[in-house]
């Protein structure tokens, strides 16, 4: 199956957001889904490397997986870190290792972008868990823990 990942441009959006409605179907977020604030701060991501980068694997040019990664700043992790912000494959294309290339994609990308660490959230129950366990993530003896600071 001849996959291409590229990185995703603003002419991706409408493809991207697509993928991420199916992919609330499939694992949704905590925090509502609201496609007019998320097409705003995709759009500002694409267009500013500082926030992060956006991937998209094709299949015969057409959209069926994504990855997100944004980046942030830690102490505790010695600087800049970068965390997968979202992975989606397709339902019909998991298992075929397309998750496997997105995770490597992510590696490389951060190291180049200076990252020292590479986090990533995940649902009690996906079974993509042990697939990121594989890939030599860690689960912490912490929760996360969120604070909406918009009215």
């Amino acid at each position: 199956m001849p996959i291409h990942i590229r990185q995703a441009s603003d002419q991706d959006i409408p493809s991207l957001l697509s993928l991420m409605r199916h992919m609330q179907h499939d694992d949704p977020w905590d925090e509502p889904f609201q496609e007019t604030a998320v097409q705003k701060n995709l759009s500002e991501l694409l267009r500013n490397p500082a926030y992060g980068l956006a991937y998209l694997a094709c299949d015969h040019q057409i959209p069926i997986g994504y990855l997100l990664i944004c980046f942030d700043f830690s102490l505790e992790y010695r600087g800049k870190g970068a965390w997968i912000d979202e992975l989606f494959v397709e339902p019909p294309h998991r298992g075929l290792g397309i998750g496997a290339q997105l995770l490597d994609l992510a590696e490389r990308a951060a190291c180049e972008c200076g990252a020292s660490v590479l986090h990533l959230e995940v649902t009690h129950g996906n079974p993509a868990i042990e697939l990121y366990r594989r890939r030599g993530f860690v689960d912490h003896q912490r929760y996360l823990m969120t604070k909406s600071l918009l009215s």
